[in-house]
């Protein structure tokens, strides 16, 4: 059995910032007369909203499969591995790393060896500080309540109308992640990160991406602690 040595773990920190109002929902239990109708997520004791790190997690693995090439409605697996090719097998491979296989896959040693344990760990994303005590100091709102509704195609009228809560554009977030790097890992693995990054910046955070909603960007991008913002505005995560 190959034997398989932690030999360091990558940090990248950066300010997450919301380019367009980002709404992660909190899942309501109950609804109130005259209340917002779909409320962001916060902490439970301090009211602020915040980024779970599973939501970025999951956007940005059903991107990076989304580009491979192989993806499909479950996330990809061993299975997919073995039936890709080429430079396919190669993607699958590095998303497999870093993200993990399911738990409920009964693999020999052997193949679960061959992609080792999950290398990518995300944080949830709090405000950062600063940012939200001038916030507070100027008594402005932490969120914002956007009114939308569905419009009848004949008639023309507004329907339907909702309230939905939203971290406004502007907001900064403390960003973090780590990567493990065991003894054979090559460099493609953080690469892979970074273009995923990148991914989110073109796509979105949360819901309502294709309203509009989620457009964040990371800015002031460090890898254990050193600037790699211009490695990071460099990526073309689609070649060319």
């Amino acid at each position: 059995m190959t034997q398989q040595q932690l030999t360091a773990i990558t940090t990248l920190t950066a300010t997450l910032e919301v380019v367009t109002g980002l709404r992660i929902g909190a899942g309501d239990s109950e609804m109130h007369i005259g209340g917002v109708d779909n409320t962001v997520i916060k902490h439970p004791h301090t009211q602020s909203p915040y980024i779970p790190g599973s939501s970025l997690k999951g956007k940005m693995r059903s991107l990076l499969e989304w580009r491979s090439g192989a993806v499909k409605e479950e996330a990809l697996g061993w299975n997919d591995y073995e039936k890709a090719t080429g430079a396919v097998q190669a993607e699958v491979k590095r998303i497999l790393q870093l993200f993990g296989i399911s738990g409920d896959a009964k693999l020999p040693i052997e193949d679960i060896t061959t992609i080792g344990p999950t290398r990518i760990s995300f944080w949830d994303c709090n405000l950062n500080p600063a940012w939200e005590a001038q916030i507070r100091e100027d008594n402005f709102s932490l969120t914002e309540v956007k009114s939308e509704n569905r419009i009848n195609r004949i008639s023309g009228v507004a329907e339907h109308p909702r309230q939905t809560e939203r971290v406004p554009a502007g907001a900064q977030f403390d960003f973090r992640l780590s990567v493990k790097k065991l003894a054979g890992d090559s460099d493609d693995l953080l690469s892979t990160v970074l273009q995923g990054l990148k991914l989110l910046e073109l796509d979105s955070v949360g819901g309502s991406g294709s309203r509009g909603y989620g457009k964040v960007k990371f800015v002031n991008l460090q890898i254990d602690g050193q600037d790699a913002q211009a490695r990071l505005d460099a990526v073309k995560p689609f070649g060319g």
